[in-house]
């Protein structure tokens, strides 16, 4: 019986033998040969071509700009500064608002005005980068399909890559980049509504919040600081049965703004209502934009506020070198994981590990 049992030789009828490797698709050295290496520039190409109007070259200013390598940060320093002298020449406008209140449609409309005005539009959109991977979907110009094919509109979307109130990093660069290029109309779109978006506020002239209809429960959940910083509350969706709903929510919102103190513009905020979809309202929430630029450009507020945004500009510039600095010192890169680790461990506090490693950077700074 046990003469009969045959060895498990691990063959059986369902083996299937290797196959012969087959080559990849495509000829990696053909693919090599083809892929295109995007062009390095000098400083004055960089700015000639922006002042051209380039957009190829624009969009490439701007990604050194947002880019973290030193290398980078000191070539973008050197653009920024030869187009500083050819910006301050646009409308810059911000638009925020709660989820779900149309805010693409809504900047594709009002876009698609401006530049039927013949004015040219640079839509700096800022799209939330995720906690995890950093990574951002950047979809701003799937969903502004009409206003991307605008021979006379420039969208860029940028991640927040973690900034406060979903601003870029270096939204106020991109800002300069693109009014040296030629574009007399700057839109900030931000992720949504929170109390930091008074950094949105501190570099634009216009600053209007986006709601929708029925926002009795709204109302209540938005902090009064971006309140009190919006130049116009406009409630989208005012379209179909939806109608009546925006004009109750007009009055709950300008009952609210009645209470705030007035601005030192001298501007008195407005409440407004359209339908971004059937093209409703829009003229009427241009004209009060350009009403609000006139009144700050006669009584002075309109450069003094300018002025103000160049010193935040400053401090900002000041955080961001120290920061670059600090992080990319390589006795701090060094050091960082291992404070890192005894934090997992509960051997030390967080504030102790801060302390280690400041005293460590300024003691080498001072050492140089």
């Amino acid at each position: 019986m046990q003469d009969k049992k045959k060895k498990n030789t691990g063959k059986t009828a369902l083996s299937v033998n290797k196959g012969i490797p087959q080559p990849p698709s495509v000829n990696p050295e053909l693919a090599q040969k083809f892929r295109k290496k995007k062009k390095e520039y000098s400083v004055d190409e960089y700015v000639d071509g922006i002042m051209d109007g380039n957009i190829a070259i624009l969009s490439q200013a701007i990604t050194l700009v947002e880019s973290n390598k030193k290398e980078h940060f000191e070539i973008a320093q050197k653009i920024i500064e030869a187009c500083l002298p050819y910006s301050e020449n646009s409308v810059r406008i911000g638009i925020t608002g709660v989820p779900g209140a149309g805010k693409s449609t809504f900047i594709e409309t009002l876009g698609k005005k401006v530049t039927a005005m013949n004015r040219k539009l640079a839509v700096l959109a800022i799209d939330p980068s995720s906690e995890k991977s950093q990574g951002s979907i950047l979809g701003d110009k799937t969903r502004m399909e009409s206003l991307a094919g605008d021979p006379r509109a420039f969208i860029r979307p940028s991640p927040s890559a973690g900034s406060l109130g979903g601003v870029a990093r270096k939204t106020r660069e991109s800002i300069i980049l693109c009014e040296a290029a030629g574009f007399n109309t700057i839109f900030v779109e931000t992720v949504g509504v929170g109390q930091s978006e008074t950094m949105v506020h501190s570099m634009v002239d216009f600053f209007l919040l986006l709601m929708i209809a029925g926002a009795g429960d709204e109302l209540q959940g938005i902090k009064r600081g971006i309140m009190e910083m919006a130049d116009a509350v406009v409630i989208n969706k005012a379209d179909g049965n939806n109608i009546h709903r925006a004009e109750m929510t007009k009055t709950e919102f300008q009952n609210a703004l009645s209470l705030f103190p007035p601005s030192k513009s001298g501007w008195k905020p407005k409440v407004l209502t359209c339908s971004a979809l059937e093209v409703r309202g829009i003229d009427n929430i241009w004209n009060t934009i350009t009403e609000k630029i006139e009144l700050t450009k006669i009584n002075g507020f309109f450069s003094e506020k300018r002025k103000i945004q160049s010193v935040i500009r400053m401090h900002d510039a000041i955080m961001e070198n120290l920061k670059s600095s600090f992080y990319n010192n390589p006795e701090i890169s060094a050091l960082l994981p291992h404070l890192e680790s005894d934090l997992h461990r509960g051997k030390i506090t967080s504030y102790s590990a801060a302390t280690e490693l400041l005293n460590k950077y300024f003691k080498k700074k001072e050492e140089l």
